[in-house]
């Protein structure tokens, strides 16, 4: 199974990188958590026909942009785009006319399913509801006897830690400096998300969904790295481009 982290920012693109995208890449299927500007890259690494499934965390946009950048891609496959019931109709009016082109005018077709729904794929996913101001979900992917947890836009809940638990890679949101919190607009810092990590006895940490705003350099990214080391040792801060091996 092959991990590659296409966009790591949060909020907007910078030098450091693009909007979150991360794709995972297994033996039968592509599976795509969000679509910030980073998914515009997809197409280099998608080399064959595996079905491909996009999984929406919430609609802000640097979750969502990509979505505009679709036409693009020549993909002989579907794409299956798995959101909560609550936010496909938020996603089919964002998706239309006046603002981007239609999905049944792309030149592949796109799918729309819902989580009440049963989802019909080569693996098995869950996903928790977070701690966020805007409606937001994590996902839990089982496959491959792996599992990957993916937790972005959230402040510490009892959904995270279930979401982490036992979890061979952990995938966190990172968006605040070292010990810097704001009560009214929730989000990680890096101690947070090494003590989800080391409480849900994750395996390995990547942080991801640093702030544009706060996190200007890599070595911003660095140290946000060395401080949850030191509660969490196997912890990194994933650049965009970046693939791991599981």
């Amino acid at each position: 199974m092959k991990v590659t982290f296409l966009g790591t920012n949060g909020w907007y693109d910078t030098k450091t990188g693009n909007t979150i995208c991360i794709l995972i890449e297994t033996d039968k299927a592509y599976i795509v958590f969000d679509a910030g500007n980073g998914i515009y890259k997809i197409d280099n690494h998608i080399r064959s026909q595996k079905p491909i499934y996009l999984f929406i965390s919430h609609m802000h946009l640097d979750h969502v942009t990509g979505l505009h950048i679709f036409n693009k891609f020549k993909f002989k496959q579907s794409i299956n785009i798995i959101i909560p019931l609550s936010l496909k109709s938020t996603l089919q009016k964002l998706i239309s006319r006046p603002i981007t082109i239609p999905l049944n005018k792309l030149p592949f077709k796109v799918r729309v399913n819902t989580f009440d729904r049963k989802i019909n794929a080569p693996f098995s996913i869950q996903a928790f509801k977070l701690n966020h101001p805007s409606p937001c979900w994590g996902y839990r992917l089982e496959t491959e006897g792996k599992i990957i947890a993916y937790g972005v836009d959230t402040g510490r809940c009892k959904n995270l830690y279930l979401l982490a638990k036992n979890a061979d890679l952990f995938i966190a949101e990172c968006s605040y400096r070292k010990g810097e919190i704001h009560k009214g607009w929730i989000h990680l810092n890096p101690e947070q998300a090494a003590e989800v990590a080391k409480q849900a006895k994750t395996k390995k940490l990547a942080l991801v969904h640093f702030d544009a705003s706060r996190y200007l350099t890599f070595r911003d990214r660095q140290q946000a790295e060395k401080a949850a080391q030191v509660i969490f040792k196997n912890t990194f801060a994933a650049r965009d481009n970046l693939k791991i091996k599981l």
